[in-house]
C-alpha cells in the first residue's frame, strides 16, 4: 500500500511539473523564463536553473516538438469544429468561411500554449533516458 501512495505522489508531482512547466529531472527549475501569454517573446532557458540539466538534448532536438504541436493543433481544431457544429453552426457551403475563421482564430489563440506545452510533453513523455530524480529536487 505504501508503494501505491508513493507512485500516486510521483504521478501528481509529474502532472504538477508539466502544468507548471518545470524541469523534468528536478521539477523545481523553470523550463521557460516568461509567462505563456504575455508581450515578451517565449524564451526557453538553455539549462535548468536548479539542477543544470541541458534542455536541448542534442542539436535539432526540438524539431520533434513541431510534430507534437501539430497533433495538439489537429485535436484543438477537431474539438472546436465539433463544438461549433453541436452549438448550431451547420457544415454547409454558406458557413464555410465561418469555420475557416473559427479554426484560424483557434490556431492563433492556442499557438503560444502549443509552442510551450509541445516542448514540455517532449521533455516529459517522449525523451528516453530523462527521468525524475527526487534527490535533485532538494
Amino acid at each position: 500500500m505504501e508503494t501505491d501512495t508513493k507512485n500516486k505522489e510521483l504521478y501528481i508531482s509529474q502532472w504538477s511539473g508539466i502544468v507548471n512547466a518545470k524541469c523534468p529531472r528536478c521539477r523545481v527549475g523553470q523550463v521557460f523564463s516568461g509567462p505563456t501569454y504575455g508581450f515578451k517573446i517565449q524564451k526557453m532557458n538553455e539549462n535548468c536553473p536548479h539542477c543544470n540539466l541541458k534542455f536541448e538534448r542534442e542539436p535539432g532536438y526540438f524539431y520533434v516538438a513541431m510534430f507534437v504541436s501539430y497533433a495538439m493543433n489537429v485535436a484543438e481544431m477537431i474539438t472546436v469544429s465539433v463544438a461549433a457544429y453541436v452549438l448550431g453552426l451547420k457544415l454547409e457551403y454558406e458557413n464555410l468561411w465561418y469555420f475557416v475563421a473559427l479554426l484560424f482564430g483557434t490556431t492563433l489563440i492556442f499557438s503560444p500554449f502549443n509552442y510551450r506545452y509541445s516542448r514540455i510533453i517532449l521533455l516529459y513523455w517522449l525523451s528516453p533516458g530523462l527521468h525524475y530524480e527526487p534527490e535533485r529536487s532538494k
